[in-house]
């Protein structure tokens, strides 16, 4: 029997697909025990459009995560990702509140409350602290000052503000779902976690998450995310591209994309050839491999030039760690080798390692669990079961056929007993008869 306090559940809604992953913690390490993915309907360019639809999709990849491990999900850490996100340094410094100096939980909460107190516009809204170091009485670079002894207690980190009307529908969207809302997780922050090493991250890496509506660029430096931004691009351009190129449905567009799409042209080969019915008529037409690998990697490029100059305007023209590709569009082959072409430097592409969500698109759902378990683990926040899990009879005798023959038995044991008394008052009558005839004929 799993233990119910350590069941996370991730959401992560995404512009073509939702991804619900359900994870054990067991001894500090995550195990992927349920997935369920359904079709992104609602969603354009990584935001809201129709919320009823979106609650819809919510709804379907929910469904069949619960299939899966035969569990009711009840609450999720939602992944939240665009434009609106914006990051800024906070910083908070306490008093250490025990007589015996030696820093609490509670300690941390006050520290990570103080670091808050910084003027926000109206419309926007605290999301979540993530904490870069703590410093105890001067000594900086602690992870965890839990248990440590000191007089003042201070705290760096990253304060995550977002716009008040996308997080008030995404999180409508998932209480009109019948789900609650556990915690909020950033997308960079949670793939980060799972795509990049901590030698990437020390040393400077950029990060590209490239989606169906939307690419996601963020920058990881001395150990933690600096910057990210989103651009407007993604898979679906792609779609589209060759929708008009085959002149035909996008429907049919995305299936040939990724049963024969190849993004990088000197690798493409002439003879993988694929019939294509044309939009408005029954006429198949045939193409080869190297006609849609020249559309794929015209707009591909695109992407990786937006995103080239999205990392020079953040003030970032060569990273040491090189740059990490994730998401949707990784599943393309070719796709690094572009890449290299391009950002003229090391590129690679991460992919889960986790059994059931070996595919890129896996990674923020994935991310989304570990990192929220573990900067919770830090605040001192205590997570409550994200699942129900449907409690089994102790003793399965009334299942089994054979008991309805057990009462049977008792009721004709109850008529031999109800007969009983009946000879019993016979010979009773018998034995007065007897007594009177004996007394009057005597």
């Amino acid at each position: 029997m799993l233990n119910r306090s350590e069941i996370l559940v991730s959401l992560d809604i995404g512009t073509s697909k939702v991804k619900v992953i359900i994870g054990e913690v067991s001894k500090d390490t995550m195990n992927v025990i349920g997935v369920g993915v359904a079709e992104s309907k609602g969603m354009k360019k990584g935001a809201i459009v129709d919320i009823d639809q979106t609650v819809h999709s919510i709804q379907n990849a929910v469904d069949q995560a619960e299939r899966m491990v035969d569990m009711e999900i009840h609450r999720v850490i939602v992944s939240i990702n665009g434009s609106h996100i914006d990051l800024q340094d906070c910083h908070g410094v306490v008093a250490v509140s025990s007589e015996t100096r030696e820093i609490s939980d509670e300690d941390i909460e006050r520290v990570i409350e103080a670091s808050q107190v910084m003027s926000i516009p109206p419309e926007r809204e605290i999301v979540d602290v993530y904490p870069k170091q703590f410093i105890v009485d001067g000594q900086d670079e602690i992870t965890d000052p839990r248990g440590m002894i000191g007089v003042r207690l201070e705290m760096q980190g990253t304060l995550i503000t977002c716009g008040r009307t996308n997080l008030h529908n995404i999180l409508k969207c998932v209480e009109r779902a019948g789900l609650e809302v556990q915690d909020i997780c950033l997308q960079p922050l949670a793939s980060g976690d799972v795509a990049l090493s901590r030698d990437e991250k020390n040393l400077g890496v950029g990060l590209v998450n490239i989606g169906a509506g939307s690419t996601t660029i963020s920058v990881f430096a001395d150990g933690n995310l600096v910057q990210t931004s989103v651009i407007p691009l993604g898979g679906d351009n792609i779609t589209k591209d060759l929708s008009i190129g085959l002149k035909t449905t996008t429907e049919e567009a995305e299936i040939i994309k990724q049963e024969y799409g190849h993004a990088y042209l000197k690798e493409a080969l002439e003879e993988n050839t694929f019939s294509v019915t044309t939009i408005g008529s029954n006429d198949q037409q045939t193409f080869s491999q190297v006609q849609i690998t020249e559309i794929i990697e015209a707009r591909l490029a695109e992407i990786y030039h937006f995103v080239m100059q999205e990392f020079r305007r953040m003030g970032y023209r060569d990273l040491p760690g090189g740059y990490v590709l994730t998401g949707g569009v990784m599943s393309l082959p070719g796709v690094d080798l572009l890449a290299r072409d391009i950002f003229q430097s090391n590129v690679r592409i991460s992919v889960p390692t986790h059994i059931g969500v070996r595919e890129p698109h896996f990674t923020v759902g994935l991310g989304t669990l570990q990192f929220a378990y573990r900067n919770a683990k830090i605040q001192g926040k205590e997570y409550v079961t994200g699942v129900k899990i449907e409690e089994q009879e102790t003793n399965p005798k009334p299942t089994k056929p054979t008991k309805p023959t057990k009462p049977s038995k008792s009721i004709k044991v109850e008529k031999k007993e109800k007969k009983e008394p009946e000879k019993t008052r016979s010979k009773n009558k018998d034995s007065i008869v007897k007594r009177l005839q004996n007394y009057f004929f005597d």
